[in-house]
């Protein structure tokens, strides 16, 4: 593509006049440039992209977009925002291909990624293509790629979906962090269904404000659009137990299906069973009752399926397909995952590292528990101190045995996180093992027949960041080498 023909995407406003050479690719990392690339310089937390333009020229970039004027030999053409204006390039130079594929976005604090994994497999089953990009990694196909964000950016975003669309996805599901949507990183991608599946506290290091992180989460359900399209009609999935619902119902002209077990709602989980093995419930929706047996335990599974559900029947999969497939799923890597080594207590991994998926879980085990419920975790540096000594109290209040120890500390010195975690339980009965390995090892140890054992925090994870290090780490390894070990 021309860059003069790319630059007719940007703001009408935006002066250029200049050469036009052939736009081979777009990069915002000097060192994926080539011989034909445009180069975007984006400020980051660390590092300014401008201060690369200069490696980029050498490099091949023949243009630069900046947010101030470079001197260089090839054209640099200025604008406000080079974030914004990368969004509107990449969807423009990969064709718009969010536009060819059917694309469900899902926010919320917790459930993204069991959600998103549901939903991929419903379709899988039913005979389509699929595409997925989440925490744990992009899918497209049968091919798995690594990721470093929930959400990537939208130059990344818009390369993926391109690379789908010439896969032959037919959906694509992704997890929307509040991060994304408030920087921009989605813009561009159009969305026919909008999941949301619950809110509390997390992220308060960036959002500051419960609020800001509430109203940053509603702009994925405005993004669904102003019109009405009865050829491809855009969904908002609420959870009606969810009092932020409102505020996002409020917030998109889309149709709204909600979902839920407390409270009315269009498609509901009514006479829920639970038993260590799995739980059962009926399926409430257009006046029939389905008799559902998910291989899931909680009462959060239940809504992260009835999400599911709700996502892939606005969608147009038949609800007795939608049942079959979400009847057979075992689980997801890292949620509520079992470790089992032929031991007689039970070793429960979890991504749990927000009140309250820590507490949805811890609630869970005391449904099945029948003797000590052991739970370990920590708290990641550089990231929300506020949730610190509520995450122990949760700890303290739905286990026998509350173990503090490391869960990525990243710059910040472990001891100082577990102070702060300490400062939620005064008086209470706990230990403090900064060692994550050791943690888990000493626990594993003095487990006996019918215990639980919840390492939390992690999940699915295999490392561990200390300062700037990042060590091989995976919590259900070392959990099955400590029972082995026994």
């Amino acid at each position: 593509m021309k860059l003069q023909e790319l630059l007719k995407h940007l703001h009408p406003l935006i002066p250029f006049k200049g050469e036009n050479p052939e736009i081979i690719s777009i990069e915002n990392d000097n060192r994926k440039v080539q011989k034909g690339s445009l180069f975007i310089c984006i400020k980051g937390y660390t590092v300014d992209g401008h201060d690369f333009a200069q490696s980029a020229v050498e490099n091949g970039a023949v243009a630069i977009l900046a947010e101030h004027p470079l001197p260089l030999k090839v054209p640099v053409i200025i604008v406000k925002d080079t974030v914004r204006a990368m969004a509107v390039l990449a969807d423009a130079f990969y064709g718009q291909p969010t536009k060819k594929v059917h694309l469900i976005g899902i926010t919320g604090t917790n459930g993204k990624t069991t959600t998103s994994h549901l939903i991929e497999k419903i379709f899988s089953d039913a005979g389509k293509t699929t595409g997925l990009i989440g925490t744990m990694y992009t899918k497209i196909g049968d091919k798995t790629f690594e990721t470093k964000n929930t959400t990537p950016e939208s130059l990344t975003l818009q390369q993926t979906f391109s690379h789908m669309v010439k896969e032959g996805v037919d959906l694509a599901v992704m997890e929307v962090s509040s991060h994304a949507l408030d920087m921009g990183r989605v813009h561009g991608c159009d969305y026919d269904v909008a999941v949301f599946t619950n809110l509390s506290q997390d992220h308060l290091d960036y959002h500051e404000t419960m609020d800001e992180y509430k109203r940053a989460k509603s702009l994925l359900f405005a993004r669904l659009g102003n019109t009405f399209d009865t050829h491809k009609p855009k969904f908002a999935i609420l959870n009606a137990d969810d009092p932020a619902s409102g505020m996002y119902q409020k917030s998109t002209a889309a149709h709204v299906v909600t979902y839920g077990i407390d409270n009315d709602a269009d498609i509901r989980a009514t006479n829920i069973q639970m038993t260590a093995a799995g739980t059962t419930f009926d399926l409430e929706i257009q006046d029939n009752k389905f008799p559902m047996s998910i291989q899931f335990i909680g009462k959060f599974s239940v809504y992260n399926v009835l999400a599911s559900i709700s996502a892939a029947f606005v969608s147009g999969i038949p609800i007795n397909e939608i049942i079959k497939s979400v009847e057979s799923i075992s689980g997801v890597a890292g949620r509520f995952e079992l470790v089992n080594a032929g031991q007689d207590f039970t070793v429960i991994v979890d991504y749990a590292h927000t009140p309250d998926s820590l507490e949805n879980v811890l609630k869970t085990i005391q449904h099945f528990a029948k003797e000590r419920v052991f739970v370990l975790v920590g708290c990641g540096g550089d990231r929300d101190r506020t949730k610190r000594p509520l995450m122990a109290k949760i700890a303290c209040r739905y286990s026998t045995d509350a173990i503090f120890t490391s869960d990525n500390p990243r710059s910040e010195d472990p001891i100082v996180i577990l102070k702060e975690m300490e400062a939620g339980v005064e008086g209470e009965k706990y230990l403090v093992i900064p060692d994550r390995k050791e943690a888990i090892i000493k626990t594993i140890k003095q487990a006996s027949t019918g215990d639980v054992i919840l390492i939390a925090g992690k999940g699915h994870e295999t490392y561990q960041i200390i300062g700037s290090q990042v060590h091989d780490f995976d919590d259900r390894l070392v959990a099955r080498v400590a029972i082995e070990g026994r």
